[in-house]
């Protein structure tokens, strides 16, 4: 019988465990997630309007992402801590959700993937977004959270095909 991927996580025992990366080559590793929050019209032109209450929506959530990012290791208990070498997130208005589409990279030198860390990022841009806007709008929905493509590292590159 043949086996499929295993969970890298748990050990032999089945119990929860942090891999261990230290043979591992340094590579250039890149990981791109995105999401989006979807919200009525007129909240999205509150937005674009720069008339929240809170302030700059889009400002704020763009380096909330970027501060998330640096944070994952201490939010999800099995990864490590990374020296980032770049992370960046896009927020771009989008007339047909309508609402806001959020692009985080994350990008280091090292031995293990930054696909939390953009994953993270794009989540913690969202529910900035909706923080910032919940006054004006709580039907807003956040979805679409997932690893868009990655590139480095021992697995190789992976690039998310369709929509």
């Amino acid at each position: 019988m043949t086996r499929g991927p295993s969970l890298t996580h748990i050990d032999a025992a089945g119990t929860a465990s942090m891999v261990d990366v230290g043979d591992k080559e340094e590579t250039v590793r890149v990981a791109v997630a995105e999401g989006y929050v979807h919200m009525k019209p007129e909240t999205l032109e509150l937005i674009l309007n720069g008339n929240a209450k809170k302030g700059d929506v889009i400002a704020t959530a763009r380096i909330a992402g970027i501060m998330a990012a640096k944070q994952t290791a201490t939010l999800i208990p099995l990864c490590h801590p990374l020296m980032l070498s770049k992370v960046a997130v896009d927020i771009t208005p989008d007339p047909n959700l309508p609402g806001l589409r959020v692009e985080a990279m994350a990008k280091l030198t090292g031995r293990t993937g930054v696909e939390m860390e953009a994953l993270t990022a794009a989540s913690v841009a969202c529910l900035t977004i909706y923080d910032m806007a919940k006054a004006a709008d709580r039907e807003m929905e956040i979805g679409g959270i997932r690893l868009r493509r990655k590139s480095g590292g021992r697995s190789g590159d992976f690039e998310r095909v369709g929509s």
